[in-house]
């Protein structure tokens, strides 16, 4: 079956719902999962994705925001600063069907998705903070930043297509080694 990207970031959203909800005991019947593509909206797909692939990133590169939190808060915006990149790659695709990015929206939602302990002062600062750092790796021309990118950006694609497509050479779980590598050398640029 052919299907738009926006319609592979909706069956992607469901199915990464579907295994969130499983992971923490749901039942089957208590999975509340629709079975018709229109009812996931792809930017909130894209948002939900963002945060569940930094989220994992995070994890596999072993690192703690919790403990950063304390001595080394600005490496939360490192963090926010990465999931806006993998928003922006999820995103990207969606021009050819006339849709837009919500970045503004998708920032506020990814900061309180991955740091829903902080107060609405410490999201404002990561927030602010992310968006130079952003804008940093944006701008950037030397030729290690343009590689990330596009290496980031192909990561991201990889993601999609592997949760979506059952011919897909590998599975999507198989790329978060990739993505905890990319946000490893993100921090350790911010670092130094």
């Amino acid at each position: 079956m052919d299907m738009t990207y926006s319609q592979r970031l909706s069956l992607l959203y469901g199915i990464c719902l579907a295994e969130a909800q499983r992971n923490v005991g749901l039942s089957p019947e208590e999975i509340l999962q629709s079975k018709r593509l229109e009812d996931y909206d792809p930017l909130e797909a894209a948002t939900y994705l963002a945060c569940t692939i930094t989220f994992k990133a995070i994890q596999h590169a072993g690192r703690s925001p919790v403990d950063e939190r304390s001595y080394s808060f600005d490496m939360l915006s490192v963090y926010q600063a990465y999931a806006m990149l993998v928003y922006v790659y999820l995103t990207l695709p969606l021009g050819e069907e006339n849709m837009a990015p919500a970045l503004v929206k998708s920032a506020v939602i990814i900061t309180r998705s991955l740091f829903a302990e902080l107060s609405d002062e410490e999201w404002a600062e990561i927030i602010e903070s992310a968006n130079h750092k952003f804008q940093l790796i944006g701008d950037a021309e030397q030729e290690h930043w343009m590689t990330y990118r596009e290496d980031l950006d192909k990561a991201v694609i990889a993601f999609v297509i592997a949760g979506t497509d059952e011919d897909s050479p590998f599975d999507k779980d198989e790329l978060i080694p990739l993505f905890g590598a990319l946000l490893s050398m993100l921090c350790e640029a911010f670092a130094s």
